[in-house]
């Protein structure tokens, strides 16, 4: 069963959301992280993708501190992204009580470091971002989405694919937030490129019909966002998709 896990976007500790990337088209959501996270939790969601949108930018973690609230007061999965580009950085996000890393400018900027990684922290702790401007031209987008890397989305994954890597989180970023459905083929065309890779699929989830149309191609996860803040996708509507804990 697909695993689904709720986005979390962050600007100096507020909950944002953008389309298609474009920092002109940002908008602040009045909903506190932790609260939000709690929400989450509550419905019997148990990872969360909390996004550093000014670490991205910038090159550097700014919203530790929300990780430390998240992991302190809930037993929420945290898969902590937006510009780690050091050991430092991932030494950090663990100490604040992340589960995960995911990153993506610096598998752009520093292949081999990143390739390391995958090593040092184990396959199971580190997911390549690899966010594409469109599913035609396949090319690789970084720094949050603001630069192009020149290079196409096979073989940027590929390189780490040999090297021992097990999970991909991919967007269409033409399609984020703009809730015109995800790019299904384009998904399903990395699972044959890559069927030992676990794909996680980002970018214009609508409801639970295009969560269940990823679930039957074979996508590992979903990541969703826009939908749940604008009221379209509730809850309570992702309960089929949920593990029931056993008491």
């Amino acid at each position: 069963m697909i695993q689904v896990i709720p986005s979390i976007a962050l600007r100096k500790g507020k909950v944002v959301k953008m389309r298609k990337g474009d920092p002109l088209s940002e908008k602040a959501y009045d909903e506190n992280p932790l609260d939000l996270a709690k929400r989450f939790e509550d419905h019997g969601i148990e990872v969360v993708h909390l996004v550093d949108l000014e670490g991205a930018e910038k090159g550097s973690p700014k919203n530790f501190h929300v990780v430390e609230a998240i992991a302190g007061y809930t037993d929420l999965k945290i898969d902590f992204t937006g510009g780690i580009s050091t050991d430092g950085d991932i030494a950090k996000a663990y100490e604040a009580g992340a589960h995960y890393i995911t990153a993506s400018s610096i598998a752009v900027t520093d292949p081999d470091l990143f390739a390391s990684w995958v090593v040092t922290y184990g396959r199971e702790k580190i997911t390549l971002g690899a966010d594409v401007t469109d599913i035609v031209s396949k090319e690789i987008a970084f720094r949050g989405w603001q630069k192009k890397a020149h290079k196409g989305l096979v073989e940027h994954v590929k390189f780490f694919y040999d090297r021992g890597l097990k999970y991909v989180k991919t967007t269409d970023i033409s399609r984020d937030g703009v809730l015109e459905g995800p790019a299904f083929d384009f998904y399903a065309d990395m699972i044959k490129t890559f069927p030992e890779i676990s794909v996680l699929a980002s970018g214009g989830v609508r409801g639970v019909d295009d969560i269940q149309r990823l679930n039957d191609i074979g996508v590992f996860a979903v990541i969703f966002g826009k939908a749940y803040y604008e009221g379209i996708l509730k809850l309570k509507d992702l309960e089929r998709f949920l593990t029931k804990k056993e008491a």
